[in-house]
């Protein structure tokens, strides 16, 4: 059963908290600017496309809740939520694409204020539902390169909870599942804040399908031993070039595919890919507290007074992957020209 990831409800956002995952369910309501960015900022709403569609439904928020009547000062008041919302997660480049999304509307000089606000909510909304069809068509298209019967592993969560619907690397799993094939998954746990233990475990169990949790460091094993026929991994940011950002940890996957000759494929929305940067040198890799790593669940597991390098992202260079799954089809190399093909 796919549960809703967020939701507008009542001139509001509903998010399915996932730090409470997997011992509790709960949907948190963030009426404000403020308690949103907060809910972005810990990963209770987390995933590229999430939050980019939680920014949007936080713009649109902003929009009925700001009170100037005049275009200028409504534009002002805009501004300054759309900075805040940008300040929360700097290396899913959906944020900002969603965010420049509703600023054309906001900013837009045939439209008084009354009608700007009734449009951002409308365009959140349809935000949601386009997505919901963009993860059927990654889905769609990344099934047609799963074998029958398949194993596939997977890092960090990319599925429905990262998305509207089906999800970016696990979409193809859904569908195939639904299509009656054999499909199965290995999730690595993903330290240190473990979305594959937490989450994608959780998801593809609720949906039936059949999951193996392993520790970040058993992939190699995993790998060697030839129960694994590919790898499919979302991103955050993906370069022009194909370079792509995702999850810590997902570079050492791609290392461990070139050397056991598995396929890696990237799974993600035409909006992920960034081509303004040339490569991936340029993504910023957003770094987080120390606590995440020297801590779990809030218990101390490394000594006081150590240094701590906590990472969120690498970026696995292009040349080790063998496609990138979008909306639009399965692209292979060279990026730089099958990525702008895309558009």
């Amino acid at each position: 059963m796919r549960r809703e990831t967020l939701r507008w409800a009542n001139d509001a956002v509903e998010l399915l908290d996932q730090t409470l995952l997997p011992h509790e369910v709960k949907y948190i309501r963030c009426d404000t600017v403020e308690t949103l960015c907060e809910a972005i900022r810990m990963l209770r709403v987390r995933g590229a496309p999430a939050i980019g569609l939680a920014a949007a439904l936080g713009m649109a928020m902003a929009g009925l809740q700001n009170t100037r009547k005049d275009s200028t000062g409504f534009i002002i008041e805009m501004e300054n939520t759309s900075r805040q919302l940008a300040a929360t997660r700097p290396t899913a480049v959906n944020l900002f694409w969603a965010l420049n999304r509703m600023e054309r509307i906001w900013r837009s000089e045939r439209l008084g204020v009354k009608e700007k606000k009734q449009n951002l909510v409308n365009e959140a909304c349809s935000m949601i539902e386009e997505d919901r069809r963009i993860c059927r068509s990654i889905g769609k298209h990344g099934a047609t390169l799963l074998p029958d019967p398949c194993t596939v592993l997977t890092h960090c969560n990319a599925g429905y909870l990262a998305t509207a619907d089906y999800g970016t690397a696990l979409a193809p799993v859904y569908v195939a599942h639904e299509q009656g094939r054999t499909v199965s998954v290995y999730a690595d746990e993903t330290r240190p804040l473990l979305q594959g233990g937490r989450l994608t475990t959780w998801e593809l169990h609720d949906a039936g399908v059949p999951v193996t949790l392993i520790c970040d460091d058993m992939a190699a094993t995993t790998l060697a031993s030839g129960v694994i026929d590919l790898i499919i991994t979302g991103a955050d940011r993906i370069a022009a070039n194909g370079d792509a950002a995702n999850k810590i940890g997902t570079m050492g996957l791609a290392i461990l595919a070139e050397y056991f000759n598995i396929p890696f494929y990237i799974a993600a929305p035409i909006s992920t890919i960034d081509f303004g940067l040339e490569n991936g040198s340029r993504i910023p890799i957003e770094e987080r507290d120390a606590t995440e790593v020297t801590h779990i669940r809030g218990n101390r597991i490394a000594p006081e007074g150590i240094g701590v390098f906590n990472p969120a992202f690498d970026v696995t260079p292009s040349s080790l992957i063998t496609a990138i799954i979008t909306e639009k089809g399965v692209h292979k190399p060279p990026f730089d020209v099958s990525l702008r093909e895309s558009l």
